[in-house]
């Protein structure tokens, strides 16, 4: 590694120039940024309070709560997190995640690409990967946090695989695991557009390795380790999405997001929508990609077998191009899980690695003094026509109780919002429990975001309706002792009402672990247990016999 330091040390070094814009105070205005900023602020406060897997956001919804954190992908908070709990507030904890990711994924690029290339190549792709137009977008337009967490891994999958296939180490079965969790943790439909082209990219690699099983089963197994290692996570989110209003809300909701070819070539930088935010490749990366088309012979006729990648990573860029055209409308209705993408311009992100992978495939193809100096340029060039998009459109400034205190929003949709109640609350309670049936008074004794502790005294046979969504895994525990639930009366939709006889009797309100989650969460601490056993096996007890 120490023969990498100078290009690393590169990376970190410029890749911080167009973060500058982040030393504003406050927060970038963007589409999703407070959101964002609010729900990580009820996964922080779960994490206070001991559950170290937050499922529900208690302050969300004007305070009525919001299952969103079971659907929203936990890396990043997590990472927010651990800025916050050093001292930074989340506004600038968020800040810290989203360019701490900018320098990551260009470095991750780079790991992967001067494995098979030479340094100065894998230089370029890595300044492809983070200076093209869509990675602004999302850093200042969007505001998309699990995106831009997102770009890290790929790179980082690509370069295990590699491993595996290269040497006789098995190290990299470690690394791939743990590089296919956070991708599945930090953004889902990232992770469905990225892992059947890592699949096929493993493929391609199967196909130029001799130990052709051994290389099948570790990859494989790595695969497989990461989806187990975000089992918590992923699990729930799949099967118990269908308590959510997601596949109503989101339905057909791709049909007005399709982009003109015409915009991938040009489109004026926009703080707006669908449509105004600019959906272009890059100057430098169409340039590099129409290129790539001679490097393909090139490679072919010197015998490489790096023609076959160029070629394949060609090929799925312009699918991927024509994926986020109406012209692929028909594809979008047949294959349905394309569906689960929401917007066809997501796919931008393939786009983005195949483009500064195919830049680098075509710098690497040039001899030695050919690649310093077109090298040289390619940097100043891809700096030079991004700089435009180095900044935010404003900044939001706001005290740190408005995002960890009582919030009104959810998301842009209200897509998690539990099927059997509205999408979006409109007003606060007026208390966190109240009586709509009898004779009761009613004192908080505690409140945790899952649980919500009472003493009721009801002066006759009285319902009484906790303030809060039904979602899955709540339960009402009257002295100590179950009680029904009911939470679709018409007149109290998604909120929790139940009975309390007369007396007077101790009420807990708690959100619990289900059937699923709780095998979910015992595959995932399996899976991170035996990363712990094989990272000591690999790193002191092979070294010591070594």
């Amino acid at each position: 590694m120490k023969k990498h330091f100078f290009f690393i040390f590169l990376i970190t070094i410029l890749c911080s120039i167009p973060l500058l814009d982040l030393l504003n105070p406050g927060l970038p205005l963007t589409h999703d940024g407070a959101d964002h900023v609010a729900r990580i602020a009820n996964f922080y406060q779960n994490l206070q309070e001991g559950n170290v897997v937050p499922r529900w956001a208690g302050n969300l919804n004007w305070g009525y709560g919001h299952p969103i954190l079971m659907f929203l992908y936990p890396l990043p908070s997590y990472g927010v997190s651990v800025f916050h709990v050093v001292g930074f507030s989340f506004v600038d904890s968020t800040k810290l995640v989203f360019g701490a990711a900018y320098v990551l994924s260009a470095i991750a690029m780079y790991v992967w690409l001067q494995a098979f290339l030479d340094k100065k190549s894998a230089l370029i792709g890595a300044f492809a990967y983070t200076l093209a137009p869509y990675r602004f977008v999302d850093l200042y337009v969007r505001g998309a946090i699990g995106e831009h967490v997102a770009f890290i891994f790929p790179p980082l999958i690509c370069y295990s695989l590699y491993t595996l296939a290269s040497s006789k180490t098995k190290r990299g079965v470690i690394l791939g695991s743990l590089s296919v969790a956070g991708l599945l943790l930090s953004h889902n439909a990232l992770s469905l557009m990225f892992l059947p082209l890592l699949f096929l990219y493993a493929v391609y690699l199967f196909k130029t390795v001799r130990e052709k099983f051994s290389f099948l089963f570790f990859s494989f197994a790595f695969f497989l380790w990461g989806f187990a290692l975000a089992a918590f996570f992923w699990i729930p989110a799949f099967f118990e999405g269908k308590y959510t209003l997601r596949d109503i809300v989101t339905r057909n909701e791709y049909l007005s997001r399709f982009e003109t070819w015409e915009r991938f070539f040009y489109s004026p930088w926009n703080y707006g929508g669908t449509g105004q935010f600019s959906v272009e490749v890059g100057i430098i990366q169409w340039v590099g990609i129409a290129l790539a088309f001679i490097a393909v012979f090139l490679y072919w006729k010197r015998k490489n077998h790096l023609w076959a990648l160029c070629l394949g990573a060609l090929v799925f860029l312009f699918l991927s191009l024509f994926l986020m055209t109406n012209e692929s409308l028909f594809v979008w209705q047949e294959v349905t899980i394309l569906q689960k993408f929401q917007f066809p311009w997501r796919l931008l992100s393939v786009v983005v690695f195949l483009s500064a992978l195919l830049l680098g495939l075509l710098v690497h193809i040039l001899r030695e003094k050919q690649r310093i100096i077109l090298s040289s340029g390619l940097v100043m060039l891809l700096f030079l026509f991004s700089m435009g998009f180095w900044h935010a459109k404003s900044y939001l400034a706001q005290q740190e109780s408005y995002f960890t205190s009582i919030y009104n929003g959810t998301t842009d949709t209200g897509e998690s919002a539990p099927i059997w109640s509205v999408r979006f609350m409109e007003h606060r309670p007026t208390s966190q429990m109240e009586v709509i049936e009898g004779r009761a008074d009613i004192l908080s004794l505690k409140r945790t975001s899952t649980v919500h502790t009472y003493e009721i005294t009801a002066k006759s046979r009285s319902r009484l309706r906790e303030n809060t969504l039904y979602f899955p895994g709540w339960i009402v525990v009257v002295d100590n002792k179950p009680a029904g639930i009911e939470f679709q009366d018409p007149r109290h939709r998604g909120l929790m009402t139940f009975f309390v006889n007369e007396g007077k009797h101790r009420v807990e309100v708690r959100f619990t672990e289900t059937k699923l989650r709780m095998v979910s969460d015992t595959l995932s601490v399996l899976a991170f247990a035996a990363i712990i056993c094989l990272t000591f096996y690999f790193y002191i007890l092979r070294s010591t016999k070594e």
